[in-house]
């Protein structure tokens, strides 16, 4: 049963809407002023409203106002009493959010047909608000999982390495979830392995795909004795695209030899390593690690290349998503050549920066706040 709230300073108007109403099976409530009909409105939350425009106090006009600026109270259907139907007086009244006038004296049918028309609307509007907040509430339960989710594919990220040999990530996804992904670990005591990836695509599904090759490599830790274009070739085989929801992804892959100081590497479609040591950094530039290799798991049996190069100490040896070059451009001519001058500025520091401080730079030089990619950055420093 619909509950129907009449606020009239006139008794005997009350008794005539009363009468009505109940004789349509109405609950019906009442009110003598503005106050106490607000008062009662936000107690009783009535379905709708049959208010006189003119009363002592808080007069109609002000308590349509007072119930449209309730949140609980915003869909109620507000019916004016008036005694004058000039446009300047519909327009207040529409102007402070009444839904329907009536003017006195009351008509009984035309009454009965503004009640059935507003409640209808009301609970049009009702089911739509309750719809409103239960996905409100699924998108707040959904963005809670992806925290969580987000917080574990985190956890799984290696923790910064010291020694000899010391690699400080930096990862910043695009959403809380993100594609790319990157490790590091000891094949031995003599061989280290480091890697960035890039899925195709963002979120959940690239975050899945993405966790699902770090757990196989770890996982193929034997078969990584092979040479690095030996397991990308393997990295094909095992995720193509049709088996892994059209996906694909990049990857530069690297086993860095201690005892010979040499660093063996190959790619599939991801952004060259950049290698700075002294005899490069002295001559301005840095040095481009990559191969030939189209990214996994676009074709069957595609051959990758290994190539190698001796490393120099101390060096130090960038690794990263195309994130951090490929943004939206402010600024018109940004590409890799420019992100790597960046890189260079910062090797040319007297002290080791931060890489926050290298991805700060790169947002005040384009004039973003936010990447429209996901973005790894790993510093891998040989001394």
């Amino acid at each position: 049963m619909s509950k129907i709230l009449i606020i009239d300073d006139d008794s005997v108007t009350r008794m005539i809407v009363r009468q009505i109403l109940q004789a349509q099976s109405y609950e019906v409530l009442e009110a003598e002023t503005g106050e106490e009909g607000l008062k009662l409105a936000h107690q009783e939350q009535p379905a709708l409203i049959v208010c006189d425009w003119q009363m002592p106090g808080m007069d109609g006009i002000e308590v349509c106002y007072q119930i449209k600026q309730s949140s609980k109270l915003s869909t109620t259907f507000f019916i004016l009493l008036t005694s004058q139907n000039s446009v300047e007086h519909i327009v207040t009244g529409l102007d402070c959010g009444a839904d329907e006038f009536l003017t006195k004296p009351i008509q009984s049918d035309e009454l009965v047909a503004r009640i059935r028309a507003g409640l209808r609307l009301y609970q049009s509007l009702e089911q739509s608000r309750q719809l409103a907040a239960a996905i409100l509430s699924q998108q707040k339960l959904l963005e809670a999982e992806l925290a969580e989710a987000a917080a574990y594919v985190q956890s799984l990220l290696p923790s910064p390495m010291s020694g000899a040999i010391t690699i400080d990530p930096y990862f910043l996804p695009c959403r809380g979830l993100g594609g790319d992904c990157f490790d590091y670990y000891w094949l031995d005591e003599n061989r280290l392995v480091f890697y960035v990836l890039d899925v195709s695509g963002h979120g959940l599904k690239a975050a899945l795909l993405s966790v699902s090759i770090k757990n196989w490599l770890r996982s193929q830790i034997e078969s990584q004795s092979q040479e690095p274009h030996q397991v990308l070739e393997n990295l094909n085989f095992a995720f193509g695209m049709a088996e892994h929801n059209d996906q694909y992804f990049t990857i530069w892959y690297g086993v860095y030899h201690v005892d010979q100081k040499m660093l063996s590497y190959a790619s599939a479609g991801h952004p060259p390593g950049i290698l700075f040591s002294d005899a490069v950094r002295a001559a301005g530039d840095a040095r481009r690690l990559k191969s030939v290799g189209t990214p996994i798991g676009m074709f069957e049996k595609i051959q990758y290349v290994s190539n190698s190069c001796k490393i120099q100490t101390p060096s130090t040896l960038y690794l990263f998503s195309d994130g951090l070059y490929e943004v939206r451009q402010t600024l018109r001519n940004w590409n890799l050549e420019h992100f790597i001058a960046v890189l260079f500025q910062h090797s040319q520091a007297p002290q080791s920066l931060e890489l926050a401080q290298i991805i700060e730079n790169i947002q005040a030089i384009n004039h973003i706040r936010q990447f429209d990619d996901d973005c790894v950055l790993l510093k891998i420093q040989f001394s």
